[in-house]
This record gives structure tokens, sequence and C-alpha cells, in this order.
């Protein structure tokens, strides 16, 4: 089967370089292994100009559709999916924001939120293009999504792929725990269709038959979730106590399924046939470490990135924590950053009249070489207890991270989001719309790993020509001898 890709929701590109293994700008010169046919990036908060989608057709190029227009920046509410080209694979890492790391799970709105309800879109590609394989990316609390009723997402989610006829497998991965340069959990979705032949293949490495008692279909998904399934052989585990795999139907009705179901996810599992297998699994990995050190610049810096003393300490280096309940501090105070990650404790009065006392602990202010960078967020950068601070390599002083070091710790080439290409002109990236960029993207590297095993995969598949007559609105499916 030819390697053919569409990527949803693109962003800058995460999937494509990590499918093409492209370490550099200069990469991008050699033929791609995989062809992407089609892409689409819409961001509605860039009002004049579309960055992430500018950023990408700088560096790939645009596609068209079947229609022979470009329809790659339009809002994916309004594209007909069956005008986008065939595909063996469709990739996405779906927006996240309602249920985002960077937000309260109990403040999250799931697949009802604004950013969540795109995944109908997916779901209506996937129903008009019947892509034999699909890999996306979320959050990792997309398990337990929304909070008042754990799991429903979810469970929605892999129910409209069992009524579409794939199983599914996923993971949350931390890339930091395989070695990579972050410390980053997400949860990632691997579906393939029931009538392809690593479908048939994965039935026979675990002898699955549908016919089984349950307790040997259990001992039969232990065995897929820890050593035959797609993120066991890309991203080892240890051997746990299978007799703590759960499992669950899942309703038949969408909307009995969105009123009443809930589930509690574990971290590793499989849907087959509307029947889910979770278990909780260990990352298995003892190779080299790589560190917020191995990626940052150690050349000169530009001076705009450093911290002046008067904003970095208010009192002495040694004070991790202030109490505002024995003496309030002056404005000015508040505005370094060893208050906003320092301990603290404010006198705060709510809506009702109740007072009471708000309280955080510290984060460390100094993100140090030996260990991999925290979450980035799309709010690096700015005055926030998450943006990273480090010191400089040559001069010791504290400062931010520069836009190369944000692209290297989602495992992006060094400057990739440096120019944009906008009504056909090169233009300079705006220094917050590379951080958000970054903050928004996913590792790299971590596509790159499981790139291998999706080349195997889809190279052993029978070729399927799709051929999509747009007069008639209907498509013929057939398979070539």
């Amino acid at each position: 089967m030819k390697k053919s890709v569409c990527e949803l929701f693109a962003g800058v590109g995460g999937f494509r370089c990590g499918l093409n293994n492209i370490n550099s700008i200069e990469d991008l010169n050699r033929p791609e292994k995989w062809e992407t046919v089609w892409f689409s990036q819409w961001e509605p908060a860039d009002k004049k100009t579309q960055w992430a989608h500018s950023c990408y057709v700088n560096r790939f190029g645009d596609c068209k559709d079947l229609n022979g227009n470009y329809t790659t920046n339009d809002d994916i509410n309004t594209v007909d999916k069956n005008t986008v080209p065939s595909h063996s694979l469709l990739v996405g890492g779906f927006p996240c924001q309602d249920y985002s790391v960077a937000s309260s799970l109990a403040t999250s709105k799931g697949l009802e939120g604004k950013k969540g309800v795109l995944w109908w879109d997916i779901r209506d590609m996937l129903e008009a293009k019947k892509a034999p394989f699909v890999l996306l990316e979320n959050v990792d609390r997309l398990l337990k999504s929304p909070a008042k009723q754990r799991g429903r997402d979810f469970g929605i989610i892999l129910a409209c792929f069992r009524d579409l006829g794939y199983t599914v497998e996923w993971r949350v991965i931390n890339a930091a725990e395989y070695g990579y340069q972050q410390r980053r959990r997400r949860t990632f979705i691997f579906a393939y269709k029931n009538s392809t032949e690593y479908a048939a293949q994965i039935k026979h490495a675990i002898k699955y038959n549908s016919m089984f008692g349950e307790e040997i279909k259990r001992h039969n998904m232990v065995h897929l979730i820890e050593q035959e399934g797609f993120f066991a052989k890309c991203f080892p585990v240890d051997a746990t106590d299978g007799k703590k795999i759960k499992s669950g139907t899942l309703p038949m009705g969408i909307g009995e399924l969105s009123d009443s179901f809930t589930f509690d996810f574990e971290n590793s599992g499989v849907m087959k046939d509307g029947v889910i297998y979770t278990l909780k699994t260990f990352p298995k990995y003892d190779g080299k470490q790589i560190t917020l050190g191995d990626i940052m610049e150690d050349g000169e810096i530009d001076k705009s990135f450093f911290i002046p003393e008067d904003k970095l300490y208010y009192t002495s280096p040694d004070i991790h924590h202030s109490d505002e309940t024995r003496m309030q501090l002056e404005p000015e105070q508040r505005k370094t950053w060893q208050y906003i990650k320092g301990a603290k404790k404010i006198n705060r009065k709510a809506a009702n009249g109740h007072e009471y006392v708000f309280s955080e602990g510290a984060v460390p202010m100094i993100d140090e070489y030996d260990k991999p960078a925290r979450t980035m967020l799309t709010s690096e950068g700015g005055f926030s207890r998450t943006t990273h601070i480090v010191r400089d390599k040559q001069t010791g002083a504290i400062r931010l991270l520069t836009p190369v070091e944000m692209e290297r710790i989602q495992g992006f080439p060094s400057n990739w989001t440096e120019e944009c290409l906008v009504h056909g002109e090169k233009v300079e990236m705006p220094l917050t719309k590379r951080r958000f960029m970054m903050g928004n993207a996913l590792v790299v590297n971590l596509i790159k790993q499981m790139e291998p095993l999706l080349d195997e995969i889809i190279s052993c598949e029978p070729e399927i020509e799709l051929q999509y007559n747009i007069a008639e609105g209907i498509e013929l499916e057939k398979e070539t001898i």
C-alpha cells in the first residue's frame, strides 16, 4: 500500500517532520518518504495572518483538493471531506484546549467545548475517506474528561471508531521516559480497519478468536497491550500483573453513551468490537537521557532574552515563599519571578463575601541542565509559573528560552518557525507566535520512533485504489492485483 498521509490540525508540521525524519531544514531538499496528499490548518484566533499555516506552506508547500482548489487553510468545519484526496494514514493532533493539562480538570468542558467539537470533523473524514490507518495525539487528560462524567469523551471517540469498523489502541506516553528532552505526557491513539491485513496479523499473533471465553480474551488483550500491539513494539513496557486488566462494553447508542457512560481508563488499552480492555503499564527504557542542557544554545544570545536583576528578585534569593496574610507586598514586588514562582499565601474574598486564604507551593525558579525540560505550554515566555528560566551557558546570566531552544525541546529542526510565506513573500514570524506554535506542538521524536513500524505495517498491506467520482458523489474501492 502506498504511504500517503492526510494531516489534520497540522500546526507547523510535527507529524510530517516525524514521518519523514526531518532533522534539519536542509532535509527538505530530499524526497519525502511519506506523501502528504492534503493537510488542514486553520486558527480562528489569527484574524489577519494564519501564522501556523503560513509556516507549514513555507516549509512544505500547499496541497490542492480533488476539485483543484486550495482549501488547506479553510475552517475544517466548512470543508467537504469528500473532496480530500484518499490516503492510507490519517494523522492529527486534534485541538484540546478545553481539557488541556494547562487548565483544571474540574473546569473542563470536554467534547462539548468549543475546541472539543472538532473531533467530529475527524469522524466525518474517516467516514468519507475510509483511511485504513489512523494516528492521533491529544492531552493525557482526554481519558478522564469531562470532570463530572469521567471517561465519557474518550468513550465517545472509541464508539465512533467502533461504528466505522476500526480496532483502537491507545497509550499515554511521557517523552522523557523514553529518553527524550521534554517531560510531556500525551495520549496517542492508533486505529486500524478490521478489514486490513494488519488486523488479521494481530488476531493471529495474539491467537484471538471471538468465540473464546472472557478470561481468554482478557489474557490475549494483556498480550496485545504489553507485547504484540503497535505501542508495545514502539515503546516497550514492563510486564504487569495481567489480572489487573479492566474491561467494559460501550453502549451501542452515542446518545446513551453521552448521557450516562463513565469508565476509568488506564494509560494503555485496546478497544475491539465495542469492548474496552485497559491496563496500567510502566515504561521500559534504560538508554540515554537527553536533557535541557543538551539542547540549549551555547553561543551568544540576544540581550532581549535576559532578565534584569530587579525583575528576578525582590528580596534575598534564598527566600522561596511569601506570606501576605502577615504583610502585603508592593505591586512591583509581585512582578518578579521570585514571587510568581515562589510559594505564597494571600487573603482573598469570594463573590459571596466569604474570606479565605489562597495558597500554592513553590516551583523551581531556574530549570537545571541535567533534567529534561518541563512540559512546554502555549504561554511559554510569558510572566507565568510555567515559563522556563535557564542559566545562559556562555555568561551564566538568567534568561528565557530562545525560539531555537523551544523548537529543539519539541524535536523540530532549529529555526523551523523563523519564517513564514505570507501572500507569496517570506516574513519573520513574531516571537510570541513562535512560542505559541511550540507550546501547541507534539514531540516530533515520538513520531520518528513510531515511523519504522508504520512503514512496515502499511508496506505489507495490499494496494487499495480509491477512486472518487466528484460528479456522481460516489467512491469506488477495489483491490489491485
